[in-house]
């Protein structure tokens, strides 16, 4: 399974949204880019493995395995960038601004069921993020979106 972020640079935070294939899941929200910095940056572009994993505070949730330079990187609740996020993707329904979104729980429900009904397959799933929809699109193999 493939999954995307077309991404938004902006100076308070990064704006996405999160598609599988061609079709639209939900928005995202991230911190804003700092050279790849821990805890104060998004990470860098590119094609990463997502694996499912458990612990206290999240419970469910995916982890991007191989980020360079990084660790920890999750796909996790949160509505505020700034405030909750430490180099982590928060899946939100709606922006409300730069880093900035709305009814995160419900969005990581929708990523959740799409990716843990794969991977409980024993299939991989692969989250590609780019900053230009085109380049996406012509990985995944649609452009009808």
């Amino acid at each position: 399974m493939e999954l995307g972020i077309i991404r938004e640079y902006l100076p308070k935070g990064t704006n996405g949204k999160f598609y599988s294939g061609s079709e639209f899941v939900c928005c995202s929200i991230e911190l804003p880019w700092k050279n790849n910095e821990a805890e104060v940056s998004c990470i860098p572009e590119g094609r990463y493995e997502l694996v499912k994993r458990f612990n206290k505070k999240f419970q469910w949730h995916l982890i991007l395995l191989d980020v360079k330079g990084r660790k920890d990187i999750l796909v996790h609740p949160a509505n505020n960038a700034m405030k909750e996020l430490k180099g982590c993707i928060a899946p939100v329904l709606k922006i409300t601004g730069p880093g900035l979104g709305s009814d995160s729980r419900k969005a990581c429900k929708k990523i959740y069921a799409k990716v843990f009904a794969v991977l409980d397959k024993k299939e991989k799933v692969y989250l590609t993020i780019k900053s230009k929809r085109d380049e996406y699109f012509e990985k995944s193999g649609s452009s009808n979106a």
